[in-house]
């Protein structure tokens, strides 16, 4: 059964990688695999004779000797451990998605093209790299490029001046996403999964991420195309003042979120929820809402809650999150932990750990990131080692944490972010692959030498 469940997973991740020649969107396959593994674990439980315990990260001593009673239990509360910690993930997610959809809602990010002031293109060059490396840290990377390629719509009209800026916008917004807990899918999930603290993990990201971003920067600054000067359209948009507010509100607030679990140690979520109830409240106000706290306001018919419901910065922001990414990655986080329950990536962690050191896996694991998506990947990492060798804040879990967040850079396809701008500037993978990608792999490599010869 463990053959079928394996397979399961490889024609699935196949399916995801094949999404635009299938044409069907990723979590269909990701959500199928999901279901279809636990239902492998669940038909097979008699006949495994491994398991491993997540809690201590650890293979279950005795599992072999096991009644059918005691091994469904453990299925159904490794099951619900799983679960419960995908879905910390998820809602973390959900929650500060939200608080950037207000934000856009009342225009804010237009603010940050007041930052802005310059007709040079090697200097905007500079002031979006930098843009692009904190905004990531702090709403993410995928984000971050969004809107920075909308900034840059107004500021160049000519496209084939803004797919070389777009190019480093990737390069900057994937290593500004590597340092910081909030800032990219990965390390969110290291650090939810207590395998960094954020604290740590700037520590010994800022600088290898700053190096990843700052010498491609460097270099590309001396190429014919960011040489010369640009006009900016005089009839672009302008923040307005309720804009600045929620932009400044809203960012203060998601960094907040890792000062709260460090003062409450409450679990990162809890923390992001009473951020994005701040920001609503502040949110609703500004939109001069009337607040309902209970349903028995007897002038309040169906159709005006339902108008309320309508005009409501929030209710607006929570139906243009993406949900489809919160589906696809409940669906290849669970699938990975059906792998991981069953002993199997442990096992496959060890027999690496034998073979080569840590350090070129890793390496390599970054570069595989380029290809594959860094949320298995990952995933994946986080149940190779013994945590009782590599507690939390061990060099590999910050080597992984960098190489998983940048090495994506590599490819046009290799990170979200990369996607994206792809498909608002219409790049095609090989001008990418022929203009930008040697720029991305020397900061990788400079980033990761960096960090062996400084965090090992």
């Amino acid at each position: 059964m463990e053959i079928v469940i394996v397979l399961v997973f490889v024609l699935g991740y196949l399916a995801i990688t094949l999404e635009h020649s299938l044409k069907i969107d990723k979590l269909i396959p990701a959500l199928l695999m999901m279901a279809l593994a636990w239902t492998g674990v669940a038909i097979g439980l008699d006949s495994f004779t491994s398991w491993f315990d997540s809690h201590s990260s650890k293979m279950l001593e005795g599992f072999i000797g096991f009644g059918h009673e005691e091994k469904l239990e453990l299925l159904e509360t490794t099951l619900l451990h799983h679960f419960g910690k995908t879905c910390e993930i998820l809602i973390f997610l959900i929650g500060a998605m939200t608080i950037v959809e207000i934000i856009d809602h009342f225009n804010g990010f237009a603010t940050i093209k007041g930052f802005i002031k310059t007709n040079k293109k090697r200097t905007l060059l500079w002031i979006i790299a930098i843009l692009a490396f904190v905004l990531s840290a702090i709403i993410d990377n995928l984000t971050a490029t969004i809107v920075l390629i909308t900034i840059l719509r107004k500021l160049l009209p000519d496209a084939k001046d803004r797919i070389w800026f777009a190019g480093l916008i990737i390069i900057a917004a994937n290593a500004g996403g590597a340092w910081s807990p909030i800032g990219d899918v990965t390390t969110t999930m290291l650090w939810m999964g207590k395998k960094v603290s954020a604290v740590k993990l700037v520590e010994y990201l800022i600088i290898p991420s700053l190096i990843c971003v700052g010498i491609p920067v460097l270099i590309a600054s001396f190429l014919p195309a960011f040489k010369g000067t640009f006009e900016t359209p005089k009839n672009s948009d302008k923040g307005s003042k309720n804009g600045k507010f929620m932009l400044y509100l809203g960012l203060g607030l998601i960094v907040f979120v890792p000062i709260f679990k460090t003062i409450t140690h409450l679990p990162p979520y809890v923390g992001m929820m009473l951020s994005l109830s701040i920001v609503s409240l502040a949110a609703e106000i500004i939109s001069s809402r009337k607040f309902n706290l209970t349903n028995v306001v007897d002038e309040m018919s169906n159709s005006s809650e339902s108008a309320h419901h309508h005009k409501s910065p929030t209710f607006g922001a929570l139906s243009k999150i993406e949900m489809p990414s919160i589906l696809f990655f409940l669906g290849i986080l669970m699938t990975v932990a059906a792998l991981e329950s069953l002993g199997l990536i442990f096992t496959f962690g060890q027999t690496v750990q034998e073979s080569i050191p840590n350090d070129i896996f890793v390496l390599l694991l970054g570069a595989g990131s380029a290809i594959i998506d860094n949320v298995p990947l990952v995933a994946a990492s986080m149940g190779m080692y013994d945590m009782s060798i590599y507690p939390i804040d061990s060099h590999v879990w910050h080597f992984i944490a960098y190489a998983a967040g940048t090495g994506g850079s590599m490819l046009i396809i290799g990170s979200a972010a990369g996607v994206v701008a792809m498909g608002m500037e219409k790049i095609s993978f090989f001008w990418y692959l022929k203009n930008i990608a040697w720029l991305a792999l020397i900061g990788y490599v400079a980033g990761f030498i960096f960090m062996v010869m400084f965090h090992s």
